[in-house]
Parts: C-alpha cells; sequence; structure tokens
C-alpha cells in the first residue's frame, strides 16, 4: 500500500468547462490522468487537493465523482478548493456518496484519516490573493479553526497535512497557518492551486522542520505523486 497525493483535477465531465480550452498541458488531460493513476493500486491511498470539479452542485459533479471513483484506482480522500463549488456539508457529501454507489471517495473536512500510523490531516486553507475585508478575515479564521481541528484529532500520531492553497510563496507566508504546522510537529505539507507560470513562484523543500511539495496537476504532469510507501 502505498500513499499518493494530486490537486486541481478541474475536471468538467458533465459541465461545459473543461480546461483543455487553455491548451498546452492541458490537452487531453482526462486521458492523461487514467495515464498518470496506472501506477496506483487500488489498495493504495490518494488525497486530492482541491479543485476537483467545476460542477456547481453535487449532482451536476456527479459524473467527475463516477470518473475518480471508478476509472481511478485507489482510496480517495477530497479536500475543498476554492473551485469547488458543489462542495457542501460532509454529512451531505458522504451521504450523496453513498446513494450514487461511489464507496471509494471520502471527505477530509474537520476530521483526519489515518495511514497506518501517520495522520493525513487538512483544509482548503488561505491565500493573499482572496478579497480583503470583514468577511474574508471570518473565512480565514474558519480555516485556521478547522486546520488545527484536524490537527488535534490526530493525537500523538505523526502528522502530514494536506492544503489547497499555498501555504508559503515567493514573496507571500501566511504564517497563521505555518505556525499552526510547526506547533503540531507536521512532517509535510502538499499544496496545489498554482498553475502554469505560477509553478516557479512555488516553494518547496524544507522550511521551519516542514517539507512543502506542490502536487497540482499540470505541475505533476496529471500523475499523483507518491508521499509514502
Amino acid at each position: 500500500m502505498a500513499l499518493y497525493a494530486i490537486g486541481d483535477t478541474h475536471l468538467s465531465l458533465g459541465t461545459d468547462k473543461s480546461m483543455e480550452v487553455f491548451g498546452g498541458a492541458w490537452s487531453g488531460y482526462v486521458d492523461k490522468l487514467r495515464a498518470g493513476f496506472a501506477q496506483v493500486n487500488e489498495e493504495d491511498v490518494v488525497v486530492l487537493c482541491g479543485d476537483l470539479s467545476w460542477g456547481m452542485s453535487l449532482e451536476q459533479a456527479l459524473e467527475d465523482f463516477r470518473f475518480l471513483d471508478r476509472e481511478l484506482p485507489g482510496e480517495k480522500w477530497l479536500l475543498k478548493g476554492n473551485h469547488d463549488y458543489w462542495w457542501t456539508t460532509a454529512a451531505k457529501m458522504e451521504r450523496f456518496f453513498r446513494e450514487n454507489g461511489l464507496e471509494r471517495l471520502h471527505i477530509l473536512h474537520n476530521n483526519c484519516a489515518l495511514y497506518g500510523d501517520v495522520a493525513l490531516c487538512g483544509t482548503r486553507g488561505w491565500f493573499y490573493e482572496e478579497n480583503g475585508g470583514p468577511h474574508s478575515e471570518k473565512v480565514f479564521r474558519r480555516e485556521l479553526i478547522r486546520l488545527e481541528a484536524s490537527l488535534k484529532a490526530a493525537g500523538e500520531r505523526e502528522r502530514y497535512c494536506f492544503l489547497h492553497y499555498p501555504p508559503l510563496y515567493q514573496g507571500y507566508r501566511c504564517q497563521e497557518i505555518l505556525d499552526l504546522l510547526e506547533r503540531y510537529g507536521v512532517k509535510r505539507c502538499c499544496y496545489g492551486h498554482l498553475h502554469g507560470p505560477s509553478h516557479r513562484l512555488a516553494v518547496e523543500g524544507m522550511r521551519g522542520g516542514v517539507d512543502y511539495r506542490l502536487i497540482s496537476s499540470d505541475y505533476l504532469g496529471f500523475q499523483p505523486k507518491k508521499i509514502l510507501d
């Protein structure tokens, strides 16, 4: 059994918003995802770090969920991205998955998942590009609460963290999130969101005892990154 991570699949099988309009790396990206997941075995675990479907509701995203569940191998844990407009409560999403026979999709939100002795923690996170003001501050504080709840749920286990937004970016630091990762002894942090020219601005490697990795799908060539054997 192995642990993988990838973000930003941006599927649009039930809507008319395919990323192929951008060309380049996104040309044929659904087939590239199928090929990239060939390395993943059915017993493996894959964390999907947000921006998974362009569907505006669970029903509109159903074909994308079926693709993730049935056409790509592995047990999947889903995080929220800034474009996951279909996202609702964990209970509603889990019920929708079960009602539609999607047995290999699970929600990582205000909780943690276990991979052997390692706790998989995470939330959407926050990013400087978001609008300021009282509402943004409220959402940001809520994200901090969710991240800490996930980290606390790990107990005394080793923690890996998965985010949609990068907590580090050249010229930018989300200090509150970085402080939480360091306070709870997180060993690795994977994040997505950055595409195309923004790849070069990503921060990777060890910072403050945490190993940071960019795992957006176009950065990885649509091949999930192996985190642990």
